[in-house]
């Protein structure tokens, strides 16, 4: 199980590195062996990675927004050719099932530069009748972006950020987590392969402070993160400081309502899909679960049944359906919180164990587990856990649950599964949660805005939001009389 990569960063359209920056050891979560490592990058490359995107975005901002789009759809059509590859490549730095990655990991990022290798030449100001005189406003791009990625979606959230960001005419310098940093630099591969300019995505490598560093650096106008909300405010205060622009893409404690009337096995796939999908490691889920009194108790029933079906194993085997957690202290995490919910008082349904895996006796395995009887003061209840760990509580009619779901500092996604559509969109329009689903959850296609409200996020990742948070709006005006002065 070897993932070398060339070298531990990509900059200026090829690898380099500095063995004096601090070891990154790459971790398999399925056994705990090490299959690469790299090191963190030293002052001396963020300099030249800012550099040489500093060098080359004016230049690239000029081109024609469809020439632009030509590189990025061509660099689409190889994420998709080399899917096979990227998917297992993921699945050795993430520990996700085969079966995710395949269709939910490259696949999505070239989605995302499909779309916006469409969209962006159709992305432009708007003209403005003053009676005579007019204006106009230009959508210009804001230069050197940085994007800081999370470990749980590695080249989704590589592509999520950089296809805006180039479509739209900027240069970025990337960041993956520390936990996971090989697939952005095959992503940095394909975007050279397809013709894109040397220096305009450029993948550095690192722990917090070299986040920092490029975030506080002064040729750098943008920032989007990926992450925590904790990690979110340092970042958020740290380019405020500096007038920066900034997008957050942060944590979450979302609600999922299913009302007595909702379809009973559709509402039980669309939480299982909150809650286990990618062992749980996703901001969106909905890990508050709220069932109607009248519906709760076969529900869980029924979920219980499910639940005690996932199969957890090999994450290279194509039938295994969950993996295990990205790294040993993830998986210490998200332990001490299902003891904490059983100390708390919640009745444990299923789950929350380590499983014994022959083979895999050093992998972050963890049981899906459900929670019944939590209380909304609970910490399973309250806190954002990053695994397969669903709460399950009962409430009565809609008044009260829309109280208890917007209870919360969060406010990234909510869902609501009903057979009645007039109280489906009565109730999302109460919930405070930037992202939504109606029966459904969790479905997040590039042409919808992503993000959230509260302390979960500024900005929105994806659509035509997205290419709105890498540019700026300069206004023009145009006089076509004379000056009308006093003087």
């Amino acid at each position: 199980m070897r993932a070398q990569p060339t070298a531990s960063h990509y900059v200026n359209g090829r690898y380099i590195d500095d063995d004096r920056g601090a070891e990154i050891a790459v971790i398999y979560p399925a056994t705990g062996e090490r299959i690469a490592t790299l090191h963190a990058a030293t002052p001396n490359i963020i300099e030249l990675a800012i550099e040489s995107a500093r060098a080359t975005q004016a230049e690239w901002a000029r081109i024609k927004p469809v020439e632009r789009g030509r590189i990025l759809r061509r660099a689409a059509d190889m994420l998709r050719d080399r899917n096979e590859a990227l998917a297992r490549l993921e699945t050795l730095d993430t520990g996700k099932a085969i079966q995710e990655t395949l269709v939910a990991d490259a696949p999505s990022a070239a989605d995302c530069l499909e779309y916006f290798a469409g969209a962006v030449a159709s992305f432009n100001g708007e003209f403005i009748d003053l009676g005579g005189p007019f204006a106009y406003t230009r959508r210009e791009p804001l230069g050197v972006c940085v994007g800081i990625g999370a470990w749980n979606y590695p080249i989704q959230i590589a592509g999520w950020k950089s296809a805006p960001a180039l479509a739209m005419g900027n240069a970025m310098v990337f960041k993956p987590s520390e936990n996971t940093p090989l697939s952005a630099l095959a992503l940095a591969e394909i975007y050279s392969e397809a013709g894109l300019p040397d220096g305009l995505f450029n993948v550095v490598q690192g722990y917090g402070e070299v986040g920092a560093s490029l975030v506080g650096h002064p040729s750098v106008a943008k920032v989007s993160v990926t992450g925590s909300v904790a990690t979110g405010k340092r970042v958020l205060a740290q380019a405020g400081a500096e007038m920066k622009h900034a997008t957050m893409e942060l944590g979450g404690k979302s609600p999922l309502i299913v009302f007595d009337d909702a379809d009973l096995e559709n509402a039980i796939g669309g939480a299982m899909l909150g809650n286990f999908y990618s062992t749980g490691q996703v901001c969106s889920n909905g890990t508050r679960v709220f069932v109607q009194k009248g519906l709760h108790d076969h529900f869980v029933e029924r979920l219980v049944e499910r639940t005690k079906k996932i199969r957890i194993g090999d994450p290279l085997d194509p039938e295994t359906q969950m993996g295990p957690l990205v790294s040993k202290a993830q998986h210490e995490r998200v332990l001490s919180y299902i003891e904490a919910g059983k100390q708390e008082g919640a009745a444990l349904a299923c789950g929350g164990n380590v499983p014994v895996l022959q083979g895999f006796d050093g992998g972050f395995f963890v049981e899906p587990t459900v929670f019944t009887g939590v209380t909304d003061d609970m910490r399973i209840a309250r806190e954002e856990i990053f695994g397969p760990v669903m709460s399950v509580l009962s409430f009565a009619d809609e008044d009260e649950v829309i109280n208890r779901a917007n209870g919360t500092e969060f406010g990234l996604a909510a869902g609501v599964f009903t057979g009645d559509m007039a109280r489906a969109h009565r109730v999302i329009g109460e919930l405070q949660a930037g992202t939504c689903w109606i029966n459904a959850y969790n479905l997040t296609p590039v042409e919808m805005p992503f993000g959230g409200y509260k302390q979960s996020g500024i900005g929105r990742e994806n659509s035509l939001a997205a290419l709105q948070h890498y540019s700026q709006i300069k206004s023009v005006y145009v006089e076509t009389g004379d000056v009308d002065s006093p003087y």
